[in-house]
C-alpha cells in the first residue's frame, strides 16, 4: 500500500476517538535521501512527488527525485545541467546553489533558488521536471532560500534579504517584479530566519521558516494571517519542531529544520526536512540528508510527528553493488567540482581517462568527478594506472580543504601508492608502499567510524592495509563546509586511466 493511504485510515480511526489524536511514525524510512542531500523542498502533482536539494559547488546541480509514495524515491535528473545555468567559478562548498524550491502552477515546473557565487536569486521552468530546463530568469529581490507562491493568476516570491522574511508579487513570464517588497515577519528571535515558505489552509496563509543556522538549534517555526501581506501571528507552540530540546538530545538525529509541507492526495499531510546523523559523537560527514514525518492539524496550528522526535528507521537494509563503465556517459549521480574542463574527461574502451589538472586544495576546476557518500557502511574501488608522472586516485572529499586521498603516484620512474590528508592548512602524507608499476587497485572502505584505505597490485588478488583515519575529521565540526562526503576520482598532472570502477554500499 502506498503510505499516504495507510496514514490516512489511521487519522480517520483517530477522528473516531475523543479528541484528536497527533500523528507519530517511528515506522517510517529515514532518512529518505540519505547523505549530503540539504535543503528539501517537495511537490505534488497528482499521484506524483518530486524533491529538489541544493548543490553548492558541484555541477550539474539541483537533483530531482521522484516518488508515488514518498518513501521510495528515484534520481531523474538535474535542474541546472548546462554552465549557462550554473556558472560555478572557483567556488567553494560555503557558496554555489543555495536551498531550492519546486512548485507547479498550471501545467509547468518552477525552481527558485539563489547562486551565492553569483549573488543573486533566479528560477528556471519546465514541463518535464526531468529537464530540460529553461535557461535563469534572475529575480531582483535579494536574500536567499527563495520560494514561490501561486494563487488566483499571480505568482508571489518569498525570501530574506536583510534577515527579514520579504514578500513581493512578480510577473513568472519575465520575472518582472509588479509589487514593491515587503518585510512581513522577522520570525521568533532565532538567528538566521530562512527557508520560507506559504501554503493557503482553511482561510489562513501559512509562512513556514527555519530559525537558528543549521546547527544544533535548527527548527522550524510559523506564523500564520488572514490576508497574504500580514500581519503573521506567530504560532503559541513555536518552534513547532526541533530536535534542540531534551526529548532529543540523545538522539542520532540532529539539525532539524528546513523543512517544505506537502499534502498527499487522500489529504494527509507530510513534511520534508534536512537534518544530520552523528557518528562516533557529535559529528556528523555524510553531510544534511532529507527527512520526513507526518503533520496534524490542531486548534488551526500543524504538529509535526505528534511532537516527538524522528527516529532513525532504515529497515532491512541490503548490500547494493553498482559497477561503473561510463559506456553512456556520467549518469546523474555523477558530480564535478565546480564547471568541468569536459577536454581532461574521456572514456576509452571501458577505462575513465582523466588528464590531470591542479590540485584539489587550489579549489579551481580539479580534474575531479564522484558520487555522493549515501551510507555510512560503504565501499568505493578503482583500479589505476599512470601513463605520466603524477598523482591519481580515489578522493574522500568533504571540502577543498578536508580531503582524504588514496593514490597511486609515479616520479621519475618510481611507483608509490600513498594516503594522504588534507586538513586545513595541514597536508599530511600518511603512509606509503612502493608498487611494481604505476598501476594498482585502490579501495576505501567506510564502517561508519572508520575510513581504511587499502592497495593491491596483483589486481585484487591480495590487499595490503595502508592506513585508517577517522570520519569525524571528515565531519563539518572539523573539515568544515555545508555539503557532505563525495567519493571520487581524481588527478593532479598525472594522465591517469581508471577501470572497473565499483561501489557497494548498504542501502
Amino acid at each position: 500500500m502506498k503510505l499516504p493511504r495507510i496514514l490516512a485510515l489511521a487519522l480517520l480511526l483517530a477522528s473516531c476517538a475523543q479528541g484528536p489524536v497527533p500523528a507519530v511514525r517511528t515506522d517510517l524510512r529515514n532518512p529518505i535521501l540519505p547523505g549530503f542531500h540539504p535543503d528539501p523542498s517537495v511537490c505534488r502533482v497528482g499521484d506524483d512527488y518530486y524533491i529538489v536539494n541544493s548543490s553548492f559547488q558541484y555541477f550539474p546541480g539541483v537533483p530531482v527525485y521522484h516518488s508515488t509514495d514518498l518513501q521510495n524515491w528515484e534520481l531523474i535528473g538535474n535542474v541546472l545541467d548546462r554552465e549557462s545555468q550554473l556558472p560555478l567559478e572557483k567556488s567553494g562548498s560555503w557558496n554555489g546553489i543555495y536551498a531550492t524550491t519546486i512548485r507547479y502552477n498550471d501545467g509547468v515546473f518552477y525552481m527558485i533558488t539563489t547562486n551565492v557565487t553569483v549573488g543573486k536569486n533566479f528560477y528556471v521552468t519546465a514541463t518535464d521536471p526531468a529537464g530540460p530546463w529553461s535557461e535563469p530568469i534572475w529575480l531582483e529581490q535579494g536574500g536567499i532560500d527563495p520560494s514561490f507562491y501561486f494563487e488566483d493568476g499571480k505568482c508571489y516570491f518569498v525570501s530574506n534579504p536583510d534577515g527579514q522574511i520579504t514578500l513581493c508579487e512578480i510577473d513568472p513570464a519575465t520575472g518582472r517584479q509588479l509589487t514593491a517588497s515587503k518585510a512581513i515577519w522577522g520570525g521568533t528571535g532565532g538567528r538566521f530566519p530562512e527557508g520560507p515558505h506559504i501554503y493557503r489552509k482553511d482561510g489562513w496563509y501559512y509562512l513556514l521558516i527555519s530559525e537558528g543556522g543549521t546547527e544544533l538549534a535548527h527548527g522550524l517555526t510559523i506564523a500564520r494571517s488572514r490576508r497574504i501581506y500580514g500581519p503573521y501571528k506567530a504560532c503559541p507552540s513555536n518552534p513547532i519542531f526541533t530536535h534542540c530540546r531534551q526529548a532529543a538530545q540523545g538522539h542520532q538525529i540532529q539539525g532539524t529544520g528546513h523543512g517544505d509541507f506537502v499534502q498527499a492526495a487522500d489529504g494527509s499531510w507530510w513534511v520534508v526536512f534536512l537534518a544530520y546523523r552523528n557518528f562516533g559523537g557529535s559529528y556528523h560527514h555524510l553531510g544534511r540528508e532529507t527527512f520526513i514525518a507526518p503533520v496534524s492539524w490542531e486548534k488551526g496550528w500543524p504538529v509535526v510527528n505528534g511532537g516527538q522526535p524522528v527516529e532513525v528507521f532504515t529497515g532491512e537494509r541490503k548490500e547494493v553493488v553498482r559497477h561503473f563503465d561510463f559506456a553512456e556517459g556520467f549518469g546523474p549521480d555523477w558530480l564535478f567540482i565546480q564547471n568541468p574542463d569536459t577536454s581532461r574527461y574521456a572514456v576509452e574502451k571501458g577505462s575513465l581517462v582523466l588528464h590531470g589538472g591542479r590540485p584539489l586544495v587550489e579549489n579551481d576546476h580539479p580534474v575531479f568527478v564522484g558520487i555522493r557518500q549515501e551510507s555510512e557502511v560503504m565501499e568505493f574501488e578503482a583500479g589505476v594506472s599512470l601513463r605520466s608522472d603524477g598523482e591519481a586516485g580515489i578522493s574522500v572529499y568533504q571540502i577543498h580543504d578536508g580531503h582524504f586521498d588514496l593514490a597511486v603516484r609515479r616520479r621519475g620512474g618510481k611507483h608509490e601508492a600513498v594516503a594522504l590528508c588534507t586538513l586545513k592548512s595541514l597536508q599530511t602524507e600518511l603512509a606509503s608502499v612502493p608498487l611494481r608499476s604505476a598501476s594498482a587497485r585502490l579501495k576505501v572502505v567506510s564502517d561508519a567510524e572508520m575510513y581504511h584505505l587499502y592497495v593491491s597490485d596483483d589486481s585484487g588478488a591480495s590487499w595490503k592495509h595502508l592506513y585508517s583515519v577517522n570520519c569525524s575529521l571528515l565531519s563539518t565540526e572539523v573539515a568544515g563546509g555545508f555539503t557532505g562526503v563525495v567519493m571520487g576520482l581524481y588527478s593532479v598532472e598525472a594522465e591517469a586511466g581508471f577501470y572497473d570502477i565499483t561501489s557497494l554500499s548498504l542501502s
